[in-house]
């Protein structure tokens, strides 16, 4: 079984940063396992791995060419990834190729309480997928350069502990997306629709608010900013080759922009029954409230655009009273949800 080129590439890095010598092309195809399955030894082998052209083993020469190319694409991999190769040549006229420690070696890195709190406090953050280990390789990181071990934003040594939960699939490829700048196509259910619409959309940032995820983009098809809730992403998440056509604004206000649409800023306010005992984020934002008999409570809420959505989470343990269009709104959608 052939090795993986990762691994390749990890063993040719090693051997450049662990000689004190620089190391010819034979002793590393020597020295490195990948090279030695793929090709054999080096010089003094009369045939390689490959196949000739009748049939038969290849000749040395051609597999010393395949050798060669393969190095000096995984010499060029590495000096991508920012390793610095040199190439010496020695008395006998051989290049030689080794990886001085003190140049790829980092600065020191120096960090004040605030700014390593804050990393530190990033870097506990993240705990689910792919960004956990990242994560938790960044601490250690952090660590060896200096961060105390006992810097704690919150002054509690680790007894209150920040989480950020990732349930829906569809974060990460987002997460992804946004970083790299690449359109994708998605399915979407609406809150008052019964069957999920495709979007194409070109992904700006990701935000939670309110313990939900909310993705901020241009809506190709609406030709519009438009914010869209994780959890109503059904199926996967695909990217598209291209690049963006709308234009990312410097500044991409996700939080805000949905907390417009909750009502957060509305001037006017509607009436709610709420049943005791539930509905703490509703509570939390009610102008005045009233007890009532029989285990409910009647509330008093800042009305905007997007109430109706929110409301309709609640399900059973909230009724609107007042104005009549909020209502009809939430019917409506409570009608969507159980045809569907």
């Amino acid at each position: 079984m052939a090795i993986a080129k990762a691994e390749r590439l990890m063993s040719l890095a090693l051997c450049l940063l662990g000689t004190r010598r620089p190391l010819s092309k034979r002793e590393l195809r020597e020295s490195i396992e990948a090279y030695v399955e793929a090709f054999g030894p080096g010089r003094g082998a009369a045939f390689g791995p490959g196949q000739g052209s009748s049939g038969g083993p290849a000749p040395a020469s051609a597999s010393e060419e395949s050798f060669n190319r393969m190095f000096e694409r995984d010499k060029d991999d590495l000096r991508e990834l920012g390793l610095v190769i040199e190439t010496v040549e020695n008395l006998d006229g051989e290049t030689g190729y080794l990886a001085r420690r003190d140049s790829n070696r980092l600065p020191p890195i120096t960090l004040d309480a605030e700014e390593a709190a804050a990393l530190g406090l990033a870097a506990k953050v993240w705990q689910q997928a792919r960004l956990a280990a990242a994560a938790s390789g960044a601490l250690h990181k952090l660590r060896a350069a200096g961060l105390p071990e006992d810097v704690d934003p919150y002054g509690s040594h680790g007894a209150l502990e920040p989480r950020i939960p990732v349930h829906e699939a569809a974060f990460e490829p987002l997460m992804l997306a946004c970083r790299d700048r690449r359109p994708v196509v998605f399915d979407y259910r609406k809150a008052t629709a019964a069957r999920p619409e495709q979007r194409h959309v070109e992904p700006w940032a990701l935000e939670c608010w309110r313990g939900h995820w909310y993705l901020a983009g241009w809506d190709r098809d609406r030709e519009a900013e438009r914010v869209f809730r994780l959890s109503r992403i059904t199926g996967r998440v695909r990217s598209r080759a291209g690049t963006f056509k709308a234009e990312v604004p410097d500044v991409v206000t996700v939080r805000e922009t949905v907390a417009s649409w909750a009502g957060e800023r509305a001037d006017r306010t509607a009436l709610i029954r709420l049943r005791k005992g539930a509905g703490y984020p509703l509570r939390a934002r009610a102008v005045g409230t009233r007890e009532l008999d029989g285990g409910w409570d009647e509330l008093e809420i800042p009305y905007g655009h997007g109430l109706d959505a929110w409301l309709v989470e609640f399900g059973p343990d909230v009724v609107v009273l007042e104005p009549a269009e909020l209502r009809a709104d939430v019917v409506d959608r409570l009608r969507a949800v159980a045809k569907g």
